[in-house]
């Protein structure tokens, strides 16, 4: 998985349904450290209520639960709704339950136990289903938010216009938060072809300062720049 697949995680609220409280809490655990928020509900009738509650990007659920089984929340949620990714964890493999959620449109049907592998694979299918369906906003710090599919910045709602150097040098940035930039990968992601000049880069830099929060961009002298949380 690349980076860019774990920054749209990031954007993601899961509502994941599943009555064992051992399970339910060791899986939501492993999806908190990827996705922006996951939604926990004991059984399918607490999964529905919150599904029209909270409106998560993606449903994930067990299928034998009480009071309701994950097949009739998934039936219900379909009857509404067609785009939402739903997928189905079970430790059932028999072809009755296999022919109950065929016509469900599920983005996956996973098998007891659940491994890391087997959670990404299924974020993954219904991240293709997402962008298919609405872009993807990245929530920034201090109110910033970033569309990487229409390269839109903005705060408060408000446009602010960045353009195509400045867009490839704040994606670099937001991907790496954790490290520098070097100016190797500069001159190759956003100058490419072209020569980067010193006085091109100060420029380049100035510009995108002026329309993020102060320190945004830091700079480590002959080394890179680096995106501060604020």
């Amino acid at each position: 998985m690349d980076k860019l697949f774990y920054e749209r995680l990031k954007t993601l609220k899961i509502l994941y349904a599943e009555d064992e409280e051992g399970i339910r809490t060791n899986i939501a655990a492993s999806l908190r450290y990827y996705t922006k928020e996951v939604i926990e509900a004991e059984n399918g009738k607490v999964a529905l209520a919150l599904y029209h509650k909270e409106k998560p990007d993606i449903v994930i659920t067990d299928i034998l639960m009480p009071i309701m089984t994950g097949i009739e929340l998934a039936k219900i949620i379909r009857k509404e709704d067609e785009s939402t990714p739903i997928v189905i964890i079970s430790a059932h493999t028999d072809k009755e339950y296999l022919l109950n959620v065929v016509n469900l449109h599920l983005e996956q049907y996973i098998v007891k136990p659940v491994n890391l592998n087997d959670l990404m694979d299924a974020l993954s299918r219904c991240l293709n289903r997402i962008s298919k369906t609405h872009t993807i906003v990245y929530e920034l710090p201090c109110g910033y938010h970033y569309n990487f599919d229409h390269k839109h910045l903005t705060y408060q709602g408000e446009l602010i216009h960045v353009n195509k150097k400045e867009a490839i040098f704040l994606e670099l940035l937001l991907h790496n938060k954790q490290r520098i930039v070097t100016y190797e990968e500069l001159q190759v992601q956003v100058w490419q072809d072209d020569v980067m000049t010193d006085s091109a880069l100060r420029s380049l830099v100035r510009n995108l300062r002026k329309k993020l929060p102060k320190d945004f961009i830091t700079n480590l002298s002959g080394v890179g720049y680096r995106f501060e949380m604020c």
